[in-house]
């Protein structure tokens, strides 16, 4: 089993979240992409995140009918700060016989010597790296320090070019917040639920919405 583990708070999932599953399952011939909901990343522990099962919802609604796209909770059932290390190490532990891909944009590869367990990480995954069409070719020189030779290579042979499309969640939440469209951005599944459950609107109009 050739699985991708793709790692996020999914704050909405949306199309270009999608795309990139999808591209890295074909062009990494993967057997699977695991979607894995953060529940408290390093990075954004002063942040507000939607609540853990409104994530996992929308996300189940974007991937239904896709069998290789799978959303996992491992992180939400572990609890605490979400540490990539641990998970991949528990995921690892569970499916020994699987060979494990860890997607993640150009930009945060970049980053990647700085987080918690760098080559652990590299140790448990190969970092696949996904590149925007007609961005920078990817410098995979900063990872030296914590991945050996012969990963690196593969890393540069796995790398993954998707079509450009400029989306994120921060994006969607303000068009959201300020009763603009988001439709085909979305999943209309996800866009439907967003809209039922008044998520990502001002306070006071969510308040107003909840009764």
């Amino acid at each position: 089993m050739r699985l991708g583990i793709f790692g996020g708070t999914f704050d909405p999932v949306h199309v270009g979240h999608l795309l990139l599953a999808e591209t890295c399952l074909e062009q990494c011939a993967l057997d699977e992409v695991w979607f894995v909901p953060a529940l408290l990343p390093p990075h954004k522990q002063r942040h507000t995140l939607t609540a853990a099962n409104q994530r996992v919802e929308m996300l189940q609604l974007a991937v239904s009918g896709h069998r290789q796209l799978i959303v996992s909770t491992i992180e939400l059932d572990r609890g605490g700060v979400s540490y990539t290390w641990e998970t991949l190490q528990a995921i690892h532990d569970a499916h020994p016989d699987s060979e494990l891909f860890f997607l993640m944009g150009a930009d945060s590869l970049h980053d990647l010597r700085h987080w918690r367990e760098p080559q652990r990480i590299c140790e448990l995954a190969l970092p696949i790296a996904v590149r925007r069409a007609g961005s920078a070719e990817i410098d995979f020189n900063p990872l030296e320090s914590i991945a050996q030779p012969q990963q690196i290579a593969q890393m540069r042979r796995c790398q993954v070019e998707m079509p450009l499309i400029e989306l994120s969640s921060t994006n969607l939440r303000q068009r959201i917040a300020a009763r603009q469209s988001v439709r085909f951005r979305l999943p209309r599944a996800v866009e439907k639920y967003i809209e039922t459950q008044g998520l990502y609107l001002a306070s006071e109009e969510a308040t107003a919405n909840s009764h």
